[in-house]
């Protein structure tokens, strides 16, 4: 059973930067990809970002694309999302997911997830 505990949250002001980090207990993290998801009012959580567990390969939404970037470190079983030039729309919880298999976009495919983690981004 896969654990997965978000942090690095907090508050900053538009442009500026943020680090989440996933980490994970509980498995072999190197084998399971991860997903970024944000949650979103009136629907199911939006996804962000995601990682293979074989190459590092990653897929991001379009409105992240330049300043967020996501890469894994198997041996600390910790995923990070570093996020830049951060914008008030940014704001919102965000969870990380785990899946064995490839990554996805979808977030009824991750079997495993974190608690969550609040960014609030002021203008």
């Amino acid at each position: 059973q896969v654990q997965l505990v978000e942090s690095g949250g907090g508050v900053v002001q538009a442009g500026g930067s943020l680090r989440l980090s996933c980490a994970a207990s509980g498995g072999t993290f190197s084998c399971y990809a991860v997903g970024w998801f944000r949650r979103v009012p009136g629907k199911e959580r939006e996804f962000v970002a995601a990682i293979s567990w074989t190459i590092g390969t990653t897929y991001y939404v379009d409105s992240v694309k330049g300043r967020f970037t996501l890469f894994r470190d198997n041996a600390k079983n910790t995923v990070y999302l570093q996020m830049n030039s951060l914008k008030p729309e940014d704001t919102t919880v965000y969870y990380c997911a785990a899946k064995k298999g490839g990554a996805a976009m979808v977030t009824t495919l991750y079997n495993y997830w974190g608690q969550g983690t609040q960014v609030t981004v002021s203008s």
